[in-house]
């Protein structure tokens, strides 16, 4: 499970995504470098004709070759979410997964438009199939949100089967088929005019995505062009989300994180603790968070947490440059721990958001004024970032 959203700004574009996997899978953000083509490409099931790669950034549960989410050189960043369709996954050959697809558009996008086409056409010759689950057998197919600062593509798909439609002022997606009639690009098993929820699962209830999109799409609605700075906190505080309403932007209070502290208990089929901060035992959670701020004139901005975004800190980079705590696995772990200590005792979680909140306020300002400073002033800072991370994390005890 999973939600993404994305919104135009007064000065380019706002993307965002929370990726939900088992609690207990690692997920870091890695940078990788720009690739010549060369004879053959290893995806996570398949060898495919590799056509090069822009350099990008990606968060990788550990495992996999795919990428849940991630922002490329040409400022192009794309989220995939589960969902559930009439075609069953397990009938499927091995193929492509939906963080291969991810990937490759995200090697092979220049713009929206062309990581779209990237995507439409690896899905096209190679399908979907294969496990996105370590050590389970558990396929699916997945919904896009693919983006850059100009607008974007929601895209969703059924084996090969694929309808897409511009985002618009702004989109969210969740962990169900959303497009409608409204698509306007469509593989060519798609008819003219067809509803493309004929495609959505009967026999899921959609209940556990809808409650979740809300709370994206009330974010998108408040936000949408606008022109203030105070956009990317509360992008951050809906992600943090816990069915309650945003909180914890980092100019939020302990008071106000006080208030909305506790969880309730981990239910997956009445939908309860699916939200849009993912606490579902030993089942989901959010195990990694991207926001992106692209901007028409200017380098992209971006923040990325570890883990479950109420117990982490949102560490702002510079891409393609990644502080070496985001890209740590053993500093997951440790949020992880953090994670697990608050879904035990709820009443933890104000404590820890005390220790956490501050030092995410003193990473945002250093940020900004490293944003206007030399390469060498935004490497020590990520330098930085990754020193005061661990600090708080050892001040927590984990």
């Amino acid at each position: 499970m999973c939600d993404t959203l994305a919104f135009r700004t007064g000065t380019g574009l706002v993307f965002a995504k929370n990726s939900d996997r088992p609690p207990g899978e690692s997920q870091v953000l890695v940078a990788h470098r720009a690739r010549a083509a060369r004879d053959a490409l290893d995806t996570q099931y398949l060898r495919i004709a590799d056509e090069g790669a822009y350099a990008l950034v990606a968060s990788h549960p550990t495992w996999l070759w795919g990428a849940e989410h991630g922002l490329n050189e040409h400022g192009v960043v794309i989220g995939n979410e589960l969902i559930w369709t009439v075609d069953d996954p397990r009938a499927q050959p091995k193929g492509l997964l939906g963080m291969d697809l991810v990937r490759l558009g995200l090697e092979r996008g220049r713009t929206a438009d062309t990581a779209l086409e990237a995507v439409t056409a690896a899905l096209t010759e190679h399908g979907q199939g294969g496990s996105g689950q370590h050590g389970q057998d558990d396929p699916y197919f997945s919904s896009f949100l693919i983006a850059d600062a100009n607008g974007g593509w929601v895209l969703e798909t059924s084996a090969r089967t694929w309808a897409a439609r511009p985002i618009g002022d702004g989109s969210s997606i969740s962990n169900r088929v959303s497009l409608t009639t409204d698509w306007t690009v469509a593989s060519p098993d798609v008819q003219p005019g067809a509803d493309f929820d004929h495609w959505r699962s009967p026999k899921i209830p959609t209940g556990i995505a809808d409650h979740r999109l809300a709370a994206t799409r009330a974010c998108v609605a408040r936000r949408a062009l606008a022109r203030d700075s105070a956009v990317v906190p509360e992008v951050v505080a809906t992600l943090r989300d816990h069915g309650h309403g945003p909180w914890g932007e980092p100019t939020g209070s302990a008071a106000d994180d006080s208030e909305r502290r506790a969880l309730p208990p981990a239910r997956a089929e009445d939908g309860r603790n699916v939200t849009v901060c993912m606490h579902v035992g030993d089942y989901q959670a959010t195990t990694a968070s991207f926001v992106v701020d692209l901007r028409v004139d200017a380098p992209p901005r971006a923040w990325a947490c570890l883990g479950s975004p109420c117990v982490s800190i949102y560490v702002p980079l510079f891409p393609p440059a990644v502080p070496t705590t985001l890209s740590d696995a053993a500093q997951w772990q440790r949020f992880a721990r953090l994670r697990d200590r608050v879904e035990t005792d709820p009443e933890q979680l104000a404590a820890t958001r005390r220790v956490l909140a501050p030092v995410e306020r003193e990473l945002w300002e250093d940020a900004d004024d490293a944003a206007h400073g030399t390469d060498a002033a935004r490497a020590l800072y990520a330098t930085r970032a990754s020193r005061v991370v661990d600090v708080a994390l050892t001040t927590l005890g984990v």
